[in-house]
């Protein structure tokens, strides 16, 4: 009886839904629409206050550009986005532990 070695393939660079660009999926497409929309109420609020433009566009195209940049996934899978949330949720996380100082030594609170 002859024993057949058996390895573990892994494959790497798998993604788990289809891009349209490279990190750039429908869950993406679903949050720089949000962003999109954000910078669309950003922009008219601008038109309204100044009466530009040229300002509202040009806010308008630079929102729409950083949604789309901060929601595509890097090499590691990785976001801006994703990123900020792994930050705010670390800060969230972290607990406060005051130090209370006692005497070091009871016996010799004070010497005459």
């Amino acid at each position: 009886m002859t024993q057949e070695s058996q390895s573990l393939y892994i494959p790497m660079g798998v993604k788990p839904e289809a891009e349209w660009f490279q990190g750039f999926g429908k869950q993406q497409l679903g949050q720089a629409f949000l962003g999109s929309l954000l910078t669309v109420l950003l922009a008219l609020l601008l038109w309204l206050i100044n009466g530009s433009v040229p300002m509202a566009l040009v806010t308008f195209l630079t929102g729409v550009s950083a949604s789309v940049m901060m929601t595509t996934k890097d090499r590691n899978n990785l976001s801006v986005l994703d990123q900020v949330h792994f930050m705010i949720r670390f800060a969230k996380s972290q607990k406060v532990y005051p130090y209370r100082s006692l005497p070091e030594w009871p016996w010799q609170e004070k010497q005459p």
